[in-house]
């Protein structure tokens, strides 16, 4: 299998090349990247009010938690998918689209949904307005998830009835009603599911067990590979200890009512809860697959604030910088940092030390939370010279 695909998302002052020119800076980025370790494409960042600089350092801490949550929901929410589809990657990639895209055409062409998020709002009720989306639809396929898990253990349980051994299954077509003793003011049978290896040690001993056992009343029913199911009659005064001494040997009581029409009834209950659970399941499955969708568009729409936000505290006014998706995966996305690190580490001023060779040795540089007190983009743990994030969406 190919690696997964991750993202990365870059944003640079414009001034990276002479000219100035969006084109070229695509083109340097590219260059930087090297075409073997990743794809670089243009990435359309809108511009939203700026606000103070202490709202914007504000709006950095805060994105990062929003984008936390967004990460977790598209995590969680492709889990239900992967579970309601038995882990089958071929009909889970077929249900992961974005907008009814493929993901990677939604990322190519992404552009802010003007419409949802109207980008002359401030950026604090934006956030606002993605937090609770993304709770939202959290919230909803949780609870349509938990709904399908209940149905499907209801119709695993009335399944089971039907297709389980004697210690379990339905016993509705298997006793009679004159299998037991039903009229009697004394007297009581009980069925116990004994397994075939102890059925010796039980006709041997059920007399015994406990007091007041009706002598030689042990009558066999049936026997399937596990167990053997026999009826025992026994004093009802000592129905309960009876009962219980069984339990102990680890030979299995069975309640059980004869009921008139009992087996039809299990039956039509049974289909009932079938058709309900394959109802179930293909709403959990059309949410899931929705809720995905929407997810990673409420995640990308938090990244690209956070690149707007993190490139106003970088870069200045007036705006003036470039924004580019990279597509790589797991292994080669390293490398097309350290060539980014490499191409524009300059960036970072005294960030980021070098050696003796000109190479960049980031421990020897200032942490993030000595910059900007943390609001430049990159990882919490590691100053990055330039606005940089990734994600992995597959």
């Amino acid at each position: 299998m190919p690696d997964p695909t991750k993202y990365l998302f870059v944003a640079l002052p414009s001034s990276i090349t002479p000219s100035g020119h969006r084109d070229d800076a695509i083109s340097s980025i590219q260059r930087a990247v090297r075409s073997d370790n990743g794809q670089v494409l243009p990435f359309q960042v809108p511009d939203f009010k700026v606000g103070t600089l202490d709202q914007l350092i504000q709006h950095s801490e805060e994105l990062g938690k929003i984008e936390g949550l967004c990460k977790g929901v598209v995590s969680k929410v492709g889990d239900t998918l992967k579970n309601v589809l038995d882990g089958d990657e071929e009909q889970i990639v077929r249900h992961k689209n974005v907008n009814d895209k493929p993901l990677e055409q939604y990322l190519r062409t992404f552009s802010w949904n003007k419409v949802k998020y109207r980008a002359d709002k401030p950026i604090a009720e934006l956030m606002d307005l993605l937090q609770k989306e993304a709770n939202s639809i959290d919230n909803d396929v949780r609870s349509k998830y938990n709904q399908y898990n209940s149905i499907r253990t209801q119709s695993q349980n009335l399944s089971r009835k039907q297709t389980g051994n004697l210690s379990t299954k339905s016993l509705v077509s298997i006793v009679s009603p004159d299998m037991l003793v039903s009229d009697s003011e004394h007297l009581e049978t009980h069925l116990v599911a004994v397994p075939n290896s102890s059925v010796k040690e039980f006709t041997r001993s059920y007399e015994t067990v406990s007091p007041m056992v009706v002598p030689r009343s042990a009558y066999w029913i049936q026997k399937d590979d596990e167990f053997s199911l026999y009826a025992v009659t026994v004093f009802k005064k000592h129905g309960q200890e009876f009962v219980h001494k069984c339990r102990e040997r680890k030979w299995i009581p069975r309640d059980f009512k004869f009921k008139e029409g009992g087996r039809e009834e299990e039956q039509k209950e049974l289909k009932k809860t079938e058709a309900e659970e394959k109802r179930i399941w293909g709403e959990t499955l059309r949410l899931g697959r929705t809720g995905w969708s929407e997810a990673v568009m409420c995640l990308v729409h938090v990244i690209v604030l956070r690149c707007f936000v993190e490139s106003v505290l970088r870069y200045g006014l007036p705006l003036d910088f470039v924004a580019a998706l990279i597509k790589s995966d797991i292994k080669k996305a390293q490398k097309a940092k350290q060539g980014l690190d490499t191409e524009y580490g300059y960036l970072a001023g005294n960030a980021f030390g070098r050696d003796k060779k000109g190479r960049i040795s980031k421990d020897q540089g200032m942490s993030q939370n000595d910059m900007m007190g943390g609001a430049a983009g990159g990882d919490a743990a590691e100053y990055c010279a330039y606005v940089y994030y990734e994600v992995e969406l597959d």
